[in-house]
């Protein structure tokens, strides 16, 4: 099971359709065009194409399996008490003195340019149940960062 916000399953649920009626259309279509071109035994682009369906029909089921196993977590019932999924939480770096902000969410919603980082990171691992004023030490693949939670709060 997957714990995901609403708009996060939302994105799925669009990705999804998005992915069967556009791209797996077209992903047929370059199969034919490439089949028209003769030989199939010495056909490069059939090759080419038969693989990149192969991919999709892959990012199809699992996408379909995540969606499946997905369980929508209703934020009213969330408390800025403590570090969770869904909390957005603002800290500082106490050995550079700088500040970052991120929300917690599950590895599906994950997107580092919004500022999203997946639940099973070591950063949010190192948060989880962690409150205002907690100071912690988190182990990551460039060594330990020292990090002072600032504010949570649940959007």
């Amino acid at each position: 099971m997957t714990y995901m916000s609403k708009e996060g399953y939302e994105k799925m649920i669009a990705e999804l359709q998005r992915l069967e009626s556009i791209e797996r259309p077209k992903a047929s279509a370059a199969i034919a065009e490439a089949r028209d071109k003769g030989d199939l035994s010495e056909n490069s682009e059939y090759e080419a194409a038969k693989e990149a369906q192969a991919h999709l029909e892959d990012k199809i089921n699992q996408m379909k399996m995540a969606i499946a196993e997905a369980k929508i977590i209703d934020t009213s019932r969330l408390s800025a008490e403590s570090v969770q999924i869904l909390s957005t939480v603002v800290m500082t770096n106490l050995t550079t003195n700088t500040t970052m902000t991120y929300t917690i969410v599950s590895e599906n919603e994950a997107n580092l340019r919004e500022g999203k980082i997946s639940i099973k990171t070591p950063i949010a691992q190192g948060l989880l149940n962690k409150k205002v004023g907690d100071e912690v030490d988190i182990t990551i693949p460039r060594g330990t960062i020292r990090l002072r939670i600032d504010k949570i709060t649940i959007d």
